[in-house]
């Protein structure tokens, strides 16, 4: 109810300074844990506050302090593998667990789309945003750096230009892990698929799979796949691969899209999963779990992942001294029937 008793307009701070004798600069200094004001008279006035059920306007807040109160996610990956055709995935769990930690700080989040050419950065208003899996010369990247905007990378920004924070999303152990995997259940000859961009995830597997190669006196199988052509490109690449090297024994198709392409190419091919080629991706999404069959993948602990790239950036925008990089919890594997022809299924 309205201090007149009539409910016609929400109390304002007007109202909280007369009902508490104080001056409206105290009020706002108290309800907001500035200036010098007694504790005991900052508790007094914010217990007048919820009596009266004052709300402060945040809009308001915002223009003096010169603030949007708003992070973004953005991302150069087209939805073609960062969300699917459903908008479903990776880039949407990520979004979804920003935007909850952002609200725990009175931010809201922004889900910007694909970064990929115009200007979708330049148009919104914003403190700083995520950057999720940058590219070498990525163009979200390079808007906000065009605004003067503050920005964190989730997953290690592959450029040697880009000295910003970011949480280690752990390329490396989970290529590591997949490889591994593969090896355990019987592959001699396994193949990778990645993206034909340079984000940190390809790298690392690139690598992994190169060094393996080496270890065991072979060379690398390794395709590469448009980003744009999404479950298709991941089709075509597998089909070249065994078109190749009909040998291969097992696919690790990094973007889980892919993987849905290369079990179709597989099937149309006249190969049996696992039993002639297995199959493995990297993210744990809503494809792998539905793929027929159900994909081998991995828990990359995202949730975790985005709550710490809020924080490293929501640190940055206080100006606290914040580490440049944060992990994400050890990589789990989740072995299903793409992979499994042997022995019980490898959980971490």
């Amino acid at each position: 109810m309205s201090p007149s008793g009539t409910g016609a307009r929400p109390p304002t701070i007007a109202d909280v300074a007369r009902a508490a004798s104080v001056s409206r600069t105290t009020v706002s200094h108290a309800l907001n844990g500035i200036g010098k004001v007694d504790p005991r008279t900052r508790e007094r006035i914010k217990a007048i506050a919820a009596e009266l059920g004052y709300r402060p306007n945040l809009r308001a807040q915002r223009l003096r302090r010169g603030e949007a109160k708003a992070i973004a996610l953005a991302s150069s990956m087209p939805f073609a593998v960062a969300g699917g055709p459903a908008r479903l995935g990776f880039y949407m769990e990520v979004a979804a667990a920003a935007a909850e930690r952002a609200l725990v700080h009175g931010y809201a989040l922004v889900l910007v789309p694909p970064v990929r050419s115009g200007s979708p950065l330049y148009s919104v208003d914003i403190d700083g945003a995520i950057v999720v899996e940058p590219d070498t010369d990525d163009v979200a990247v390079a808007q906000l750096r065009e605004r003067g905007l503050p920005y964190v990378a989730l997953g290690r920004p592959v450029s040697p230009a880009d000295a910003a924070p970011y949480v280690d999303l752990r390329g490396t152990p989970v290529a590591e892990l997949l490889l591994g995997h593969l090896r355990e259940q019987g592959a001699r000859r396994p193949a990778l698929i990645v993206g034909d961009g340079a984000r940190h995830s390809g790298v690392d597997a690139r690598a992994v799979f190169e060094a393996a190669a080496a270890r065991h006196g072979g060379q690398p199988l390794v395709a590469t796949a448009p980003e744009e052509g999404g479950e298709q490109a991941g089709y075509d690449a597998c089909a070249e691969l065994l078109a190749a090297h009909p040998d291969i024994d097992a696919v690790c198709a990094l973007v889980d899209t892919f993987a849905v392409g290369a079990v179709r190419a597989l099937k149309d091919g006249g190969r049996r999963i696992p039993e002639d080629v297995m199959v493995v991706t990297r993210y744990d999404g809503l494809r792998a779990r539905t793929c027929h069959p159900p994909l081998t993948a991995v828990d990359l602990h995202l949730d975790h992942a985005a709550f710490e790239a809020v924080e490293l950036l929501l640190g940055r925008l206080r100006g606290q001294d914040a580490p440049a990089v944060a992990a994400a919890p050890e990589p789990r594997l989740i072995a299903r029937a793409s992979s499994l022809r042997a022995g019980p299924p490898r959980t971490g």
